[in-house]
């Protein structure tokens, strides 16, 4: 393989990583601390990178877990 063929591999591979696993990620963790305290223009702004990351939020889905933790009743 050529030089160009090279680097233009390593970009679709660093583009696609990113577009399926690391900004989804931060997506779930940005929606996961500001979900009950979001404007609803931040919602909105949140709800469109839900639309635009759906394939990486359905990739990572069956692997986060952000159920919110039980709570202690004291008896």
């Amino acid at each position: 393989m050529t030089q160009p063929t090279l680097i233009a591999l390593a970009l679709y591979v660093a583009l696609g990583g990113a577009y399926l696993l690391v900004l989804p990620f931060g997506l779930y963790l940005y929606l996961q601390k500001r979900w009950y305290v979001a404007s609803s223009i931040e919602r909105l702004f949140a709800y469109f990178f839900v639309f635009l990351l759906f394939p990486g939020m359905l990739l990572l889905a069956p692997f986060l877990n952000f159920r919110p933790k039980p709570r202690q009743i004291e008896v």
